[in-house]
Order: C-alpha cells, then sequence, then structure tokens
C-alpha cells in the first residue's frame, strides 16, 4: 500500500514534465492503415520477455508489478502483458490502466481542430474564451498549449489540501474551476520559457466546453476516439473504464468507486490527467494521430515541431529510445505510469503501460524499443 501522501503525488505527476532533445522535423505524411494481423509469435517472444523481465524484479527501478504494452504498425501489430495489479489480478494485453497526461494529447488535437474550423484563434488570448485569473496574464492558446504561458503547475502544498478532501469524499465530482480553486502559483509573464503546466490544459478543457456547448467528454469521443477506432478509452468522470479494469491501492481514495483510481481524482484532473485506456488503445491513438489519419497533417506538423522538449500538447523525444525522432507522450501517478513513443519514419508506434507508479518508464521503454528495432527491418 502508498503511504498517505499518494494522492499529492498522482495528482503531482499526473504528467511528467521532461521531455526529449530539441526537435523540429514535422511528422511524416500520412501513415497507411495499421495492420491487423499478428506479430509472428516466434518473433514477438523478445518482446515478451522485456515484460517477464520487468515484472521480474518489481523492486527494481526499470521493475514494476505488472506491465503491459502494445505495438502498431503497418505491416503487423503486437501486444502483451505481464505481472499483476495492485491487488494481485494478473494482467492482460487490455487491461485498461489510468493514462495520465497521455489525455493532453487529446486536449490539444480537439483544441488544434477548433483552430482549424476558426472556432477559436490559436493566437488569441485563452482569457477570450476563458475569464479567470489564470488567463488575466493574456496568454494565448498555443501558449498554454505549448507549456510557455507563464502559468506554472500547482505547488505540492496545493496537491496536499487537495488530499485532505478526497480523503473526505473520494467519489465526488470535481469540476474545473474547483481544481483551479487550489492554484495557489503565481503567474508570470505570457511567453514565459517552458514549465510543465497540469493548470494550463485544465483552462483549455474549460475552453473547449465553453466553444463547443458540450461536456469534453462527448467532444473528444466524438472528434477523436471514434474517428480514430478507439474502443477502450474512457474520458473520466463522464465515462467509467471499461472492463478488464486494473485495481490501486491509493490512499486517499479508499476503496475501488469504478474510477482509476477514483471518481475525485479522475474529474479534478479530467482535462489535463483523466484518461484511462489499455495499451493497444494509446498505440493505436498514437499511430492515428501522428500518422496524420485524424487530424490533417499540417496540424500535427504544428504539434510536433517546438525549441525544446514540448510542441502543443506533444513531448518531442528525439533520439531518446534509439530508435530515431520520435513524438508522443509520458503520464505518471502514484498508481500507473505510461509512455507513448511514435516513430514517423518508420511508421511505428508504441505504448507502455506500468502497474506501478513512479517508475523509470523512458528506461523500460528503452529496453523494449532496442528489442523491437529488428523486428521493423
Amino acid at each position: 500500500m502508498r503511504k498517505a501522501g499518494a494522492a499529492m503525488l498522482l495528482l503531482a505527476l499526473v504528467g511528467c514534465s521532461g521531455g526529449g532533445s530539441t526537435s523540429t522535423t514535422p511528422a511524416a505524411v500520412g501513415f497507411p492503415n495499421p495492420a491487423t494481423e499478428a506479430l509472428d509469435p516466434a518473433k514477438a517472444k523478445v518482446l515478451q520477455d522485456v515484460l517477464a523481465k520487468i515484472v521480474a524484479f518489481p523492486d527494481s527501478p526499470a521493475g514494476a508489478r505488472g506491465a503491459t504494452a502494445a505495438v502498431i504498425t503497418d505491416k503487423w501489430a503486437w501486444s502483451g502483458a505481464a505481472g499483476k495489479d495492485a491487488l494481485g489480478t494478473a494482467l492482460v494485453p487490455t487491461t485498461s490502466m489510468g493514462v495520465a497526461s497521455i489525455t493532453k494529447t487529446f486536449v490539444a488535437s480537439e483544441v488544434m481542430l477548433l483552430a482549424k474550423a476558426k472556432k477559436i484563434d490559436l493566437d488569441a488570448p485563452l482569457s477570450t474564451y476563458v475569464k479567470h485569473k489564470l488567463t488575466a496574464n493574456n496568454a494565448t492558446v498555443r501558449q498554454h498549449l505549448s507549456m510557455t504561458s507563464g502559468v506554472q503547475d500547482y505547488r505540492p502544498e496545493d496537491y496536499l489540501r487537495m488530499d485532505k478532501v478526497i480523503e473526505a469524499a473520494p467519489s465526488r465530482h470535481w469540476t474545473p474551476e474547483d481544481a483551479l480553486s487550489y492554484d495557489s502559483m503565481p503567474v508570470g509573464a505570457a511567453s514565459s520559457p517552458y514549465s510543465y503546466s497540469n493548470p494550463s490544459y485544465v483552462l483549455l478543457g474549460m475552453m473547449i466546453e465553453k466553444v463547443t456547448g458540450q461536456p469534453l467528454a462527448t467532444v473528444l469521443r466524438r472528434d477523436l476516439a471514434a474517428p480514430a477506432g478507439l474502443q477502450h478509452a474512457a474520458f473520466q468522470d463522464a465515462e467509467k473504464p471499461q472492463p478488464p479494469a486494473a485495481q490501486d491501492v491509493n490512499a486517499a481514495c479508499g476503496k475501488p468507486d469504478g474510477y482509476l483510481p477514483c471518481r475525485a481524482i479522475a474529474s479534478l484532473s479530467a482535462a489535463n490527467g483523466g484518461m484511462a485506456a489499455d495499451a493497444p488503445t494509446i498505440a493505436r491513438w498514437g499511430y492515428e494521430l501522428y500518422g496524420d489519419r485524424v487530424l490533417p497533417a499540417e496540424l500535427v506538423d504544428q504539434m510536433t515541431t517546438g525549441d525544446g522538449e514540448y510542441g502543443l500538447g506533444t513531448m518531442l523525444f528525439s533520439e531518446r529510445f534509439g530508435i530515431g525522432t520520435a513524438y508522443g507522450h509520458r503520464g505518471e501517478s502514484s498508481d500507473h505510469t505510461c509512455v507513448l513513443v511514435v516513430v514517423p519514419e518508420k511508421k511505428v508506434s508504441v505504448s507502455l503501460i506500468l502497474a506501478d507508479g513512479n517508475k523509470n518508464v523512458d528506461g523500460v521503454m528503452a529496453e523494449l524499443t532496442k528489442a523491437l528495432q529488428p523486428l521493423l527491418g
């Protein structure tokens, strides 16, 4: 069981702040249809062996109690699982887990679609659409997407105050305004240096709801999840994770309530880290998004271009995983750790979800991509 500060840690790490090296190479245009043919089992063994190694040493930095992973290419697909969740239930490839800040890739994609439809202007102040103390510096929508808005992440003390409320009512629904009311960080100038910001994405979620007149989950499912063919994704707390779902042991949440890790945390982080899904779904999403299949190429190019480690709702991984210039996102919590990596040059999308919190998911992904390289030709 996690110690009492688990919820604070979960909230603080709903998406890791680190990315990769600078990358300005736009994504490749137009991936072909993803393959439906499974990778030959004899070849797939090297990938499954990586998962087996992870769970064999669960207490090591690169270990975990359980792991699921998936790979989608234009020639074959693979998914695997090893180990157990926090309550000892064996994982399968389709086990739903919290994917934390991978949620940001959906929110950013929706903002880009709204911009293309001329319902918003990326270079207009976010305050044009959302009036809030955190938008008073007139940072633009684009600056919030790139985390250069001057809006910083919550303080550790803010998360601790949230913890107390969560512990008292773990199944309570939180509004975005509820979540932002706990933010005590001063707001810097617009066009500040990159600083990872969950509140920026809460604000972007509020903008999506205001502009569309629809709940965030409804919009993300209609515009993104359905067109991408994502059958096993849940935008919490409007949607519950689909079974089979991993069970968490979270000190603040207490008894399971059908959400990951519980409704309070899922709802307060809905736009910045509330999503739950399985590994094949996340790999499919990466293939569809960064393969220019769900957004036009010019929008994906904007998302995957930046002067540092972050584009627009996208981490720029460059050569971090030894497989070429890559895009995607990382997600971290006290209960699950995950990463999505897409390599446009090789037309491959890889997802990895660890049923354990605060793990070295980059190191594990590097092992997986090392095993993967000979299979890509």
